[in-house]
């Protein structure tokens, strides 16, 4: 085909009937003759357009609305000698006789197939999202992987509601309407002076969630542009929020019954009313590092009875720097991870206590530990009492070990052991230049109001734990009498900075040795910050009891605590150790097992 003529002037475009003749179809110069029948009969040729819509239409088809078919291409042949349009092809058999036709599939409303990445196979489901869980994790419309997300009205004006502050609820729901606003514009279409011309959005076909790069999101999101049918029990308010997405699912579930609609809430309450109204409501789980905390890495690993057996055959054993090291290869080694502690006690033999060093394909390395039980190896006049005990302070004593964390029961010596170890490498071995201690100011009761002061001076209630073990490291140097308690007590002072986590945004710590206490009360969002604040040979130790989370909505799967213990495990320089027993008084460990 020939190309157009090109413009007579400067400044002139190509009139759109260019561009239509160009992106024509070539025409189609074959032709089918008729062949004849046994019977002499001719017979007309098969059209093998099935009726269905191109693949293309099909993709840009609504999953709310039923499928429209086009109009016929192509003139069909008279009836009496052709297939109607909706049937495929006759495929010829051996004896020259042809199959029975069969009907082209026909998609239902909403059933929109798609290949799940889990392999269960069916179509898609379709989430309404509640308001609560968009600012809870303002990514949350891209992890239902290919399945399809529907936002009630109601929803975006909860959302307006909630944007105005500096909380972290309203910084959630800025960044929600700003992902909406740029899945919006994503497809907007460009005219040939590169201005917008219009939007490629329509509420029947929904956004494609992989339009701003988030390529893990398969499905589509759906907004509600139309009055729905609600249809609840009269005893519910109709002019309440969480009524009014009920009967939006309620709508959807009608209007789509081929299709499973699913509530997504946050709010037990409202996954309760669900349940009890017969619809389908699941909690947003996504954000949980772990569905059960019970089987949350603990950092230390029992050998079996028969360690020595199964692998003393094959296994290398050296000394270097004071420790022993055995390289092991078996079928223990797969099971092992970096900095992770093994141990074998057995009667009437030498217990083994080690740490992983490295593993390398089918073997693995263990390396002795020094012993902190022993007074010789006092860390500030602090000694371990147990065996985990001496675990953390190999940890903490480490300095290829950038990040600990510590997770126990009250009274386990968390702080004390963890404050002990950098004071030692503080003053003594001058490694790090200070201590900062931070925590997450959340009260266990009713709030008493503003603190008068500076940072320092607001921080000083919630440090009582840190004013209480320096008390405790204070009374260990019983030799250098009254003044001499005194002046050591200004100097650790001197060298220990309480810090708000409110003021950590932009902050980078050289040379410095970070306390986090109480880190179960942190979200994954904030963890993330703090332990990103850590600049070249910096130490950041978090610890946390589990059982005591006073955040609300933050749960032991959700904490970032446990966030960070399952994400950090087998880093080469990283450890955690699970605290087991209470150490603080007979009083406070009986109070712990039975309260």
């Amino acid at each position: 085909m020939p190309l157009p003529k090109p413009p007579a002037r400067p400044g002139d475009v190509l009139p759109a009937a260019a561009f239509d003749t160009q992106a024509a179809p070539k025409p189609d110069k074959r032709t089918l003759k008729p062949r004849a029948t046994a019977d002499g009969s001719v017979q007309a040729a098969l059209d093998l357009h099935d009726g269905a819509p191109p693949v293309a239409a099909r993709a840009r088809a609504s999953l709310l609305a039923p499928p429209v078919l086009p109009p016929a291409a192509h003139p069909q042949p008279p009836a009496a000698h052709a297939p109607p349009p909706v049937m495929r092809a006759r495929a010829p058999l051996a004896n020259g006789t042809t199959t029975a036709p069969a009907p082209a599939p026909v998609e239902q409303a909403g059933a929109k197939a798609r290949k799940p990445r889990n392999g269960t196979g069916g179509p898609a489901k379709l989430f309404v999202l509640d308001t609560n869980v968009l600012m809870h994790d303002p990514s949350c419309l891209f992890r239902f992987e290919e399945h399809d997300v529907f936002l009630p009205m109601i929803t975006l004006e909860e959302l307006d509601d909630h944007k105005k502050g500096m909380s972290e609820v309203a910084r959630n729901a800025r960044q929600v309407s700003r992902e909406l606003d740029a899945l919006a514009k994503a497809g907007a279409a460009l005219d040939g002076r590169g201005a917008t011309a219009t939007a490629m959005f329509d509420a029947r076909t929904g956004i494609e969630l992989a339009r701003t790069g988030h390529r893990e999101a398969g499905g589509r999101l759906f907004f509600q542009t139309t009055l729905l049918d609600i249809k609840l029990p009269a005893g519910l308010p109709q002019g309440k929020a969480d009524n009014q997405i009920l009967g939006v699912v309620q709508a959807l579930r009608d209007l789509l019954p081929g299709r499973d609609v699913v509530l997504v809430s946050k709010d037990i309450n409202m996954r309760v009313k669900a349940r009890a109204l017969g619809l389908p409501a699941e909690d947003y789980t996504n954000d949980k590092a772990l569905e059960d905390g019970d089987v949350l890495y603990t950092g230390v690993l029992p050998l079996p009875a028969d360690f020595w057996e199964r692998h003393g055959k094959t296994m290398e054993s050296w000394q270097q720097g004071g420790a022993t090291y055995y390289r092991i290869s078996g079928p223990l080694v797969p099971v092992l991870l970096i900095n992770q502690f093994v141990y074998l006690e057995t009667p009437s033999t030498t217990p083994l206590y080690a740490r992983v060093t490295e593993i390398t394909g089918k073997t693995a390395v263990l390396k002795t530990l020094r012993d902190y039980t022993h007074g010789k190896n006092a860390v500030w006049g602090v000694t371990a009492r147990n065996r985990e005990q001496n675990f953390a302070l190999n940890l903490l004593m480490d300095p290829e070990c950038d990040f600990v964390t510590l997770a126990g029961t009250a009274g386990t010596g968390k702080t004390l052991m963890t404050l002990a170890a950098g004071l030692s490498q503080v003053l003594d071995d001058r490694r790090y230049s200070e201590i900062i201690v931070t925590r997450v100011t959340v009260p266990v009761g009713e709030d008493i109001g503003f603190l008068p002061g500076d940072e320092q001076e607001k921080m000083g209630p919630w440090m009582g734990a840190l004013d209480d073990n320096l008390e405790v490291l204070a009374r260990s140097d019983g030799g250098a009498g009254e003044w001499g308690r005194a002046a050591t007590n200004d100097l650790v002072r001197a060298k220990i900075k309480v810090k708000s986590l409110n003021f950590m945004r932009g902050r980078t710590f050289l040379n410095k040795y970070v306390l986090i206490d109480e880190a179960q009360n942190l979200t994954p969002k904030q963890m993330k910050t703090l332990i990103t604040r850590a600049g070249p040979g910096t130490k950041i130790v978090c610890l946390g009891n589990l059982a005591q989370i006073d955040t609300p909505y933050l749960t032991e799967g959700s904490s970032g605590l446990t966030f960070a213990v399952d994400r950090f495990k087998g880093w080469p320089h990283g450890g955690h150790v699970t605290l087991a027993r209470g150490e603080r008084s007979r009083l406070a460990d009986f109070a712990s097992d039975v309260l």
